[in-house]
C-alpha cells in the first residue's frame, strides 16, 4: 500500500512539473516561423519525435514583458532536435494579436500551423482566416507571418472582404497589423449594395478560395 501511495504521489508531482514547464515555454518564446509543406515525422527516428506534447492549449505569449498574443490550440508539439526546429499545431490554431494597450489588433485561425522558433516565422495552412481591427476579413490557403520583418505575406489566391466590397487577387503583402497591404494580380473586385443578402456574401467567399 505504501509503495502504491508513493507511485501516485510521484505521478502527481511529474504532472505538475510538466505543466509548469509548458507555461514557462510560452512566456520565454514569443512567436513566428516558416518552411516546409506537409510535415510527416518518422516515428523510428528518436530525434524526430516531439520533445513536448501539450493537449488543450490556451495561453498568453509575452514579448519584452508585454502580452502580445493569445493562443488556443487542441494540440501543440515541439520538435527541437530537427533542423530547422519548429512547433506544430496539426489540429488547428486560433491567435489573437494585441497592441501595447492590450487591445486586439487581429485574430487568426487556420487548420494547421507551424512556428519556426529560430526564424520567428509562422506558416499557416488550410482555411486561413484573419480579421483586423477594421473588421476586414482575409481568407487564403497559405499565409506566412514573419515577426522579424513584421510582415504578413502569401503567394496564393487571397480573398479580402471590406465593408463595401470583396477583392480577389493572387499574392499579398502586408504589415503585421494587416492595415497597410498590397494585393498582387487582382482578379476581381465585387461591390456589395445594401440589398445584398448575407448568403450571397457567403457564397462568394466559398467560390473564391
Amino acid at each position: 500500500m505504501e509503495i502504491r501511495q508513493r507511485t501516485i504521489l510521484f505521478k502527481a508531482c511529474l504532472n505538475i512539473t510538466v505543466a509548469t514547464w509548458v507555461a514557462v515555454m510560452f512566456l520565454l518564446f514569443p512567436a513566428c516561423s516558416e518552411q516546409s509543406s506537409e510535415r510527416k515525422v518518422p516515428a523510428t527516428n528518436r530525434d524526430s519525435l516531439p520533445i513536448m506534447q501539450t493537449i488543450g492549449v490556451e495561453s498568453y505569449i509575452s514579448d519584452s514583458g508585454v502580452i502580445r498574443y493569445k493562443i488556443i490550440a487542441e494540440e501543440w508539439n515541439v520538435y527541437d532536435q530537427l533542423d530547422p526546429s519548429f512547433w506544430s499545431f496539426e489540429k488547428g490554431i486560433y491567435l489573437e494579436q494585441f497592441n501595447a494597450d492590450f487591445i486586439a489588433e487581429a485574430t487568426i485561425q487556420a487548420d494547421t500551423a507551424y512556428y519556426y522558433d529560430k526564424k520567428k516565422l509562422w506558416e499557416l495552412r488550410s482555411n486561413v482566416h484573419i480579421e483586423n481591427h477594421k473588421q476586414e476579413k482575409f481568407d487564403t490557403e497559405l499565409l506566412f507571418w514573419d515577426e522579424y520583418k513584421q510582415e504578413v505575406y502569401s503567394e496564393k489566391k487571397i480573398r479580402i472582404e471590406q465593408a463595401d466590397k470583396v477583392i480577389i487577387g493572387h499574392g499579398f503583402e502586408s504589415n503585421q497589423q494587416l492595415t497597410d497591404y498590397v494585393i498582387h494580380n487582382t482578379e476581381g473586385i465585387f461591390y456589395f449594395d445594401e440589398d445584398t443578402p448575407e448568403s450571397a456574401s457567403d457564397t462568394l467567399r466559398n467560390d473564391s478560395i
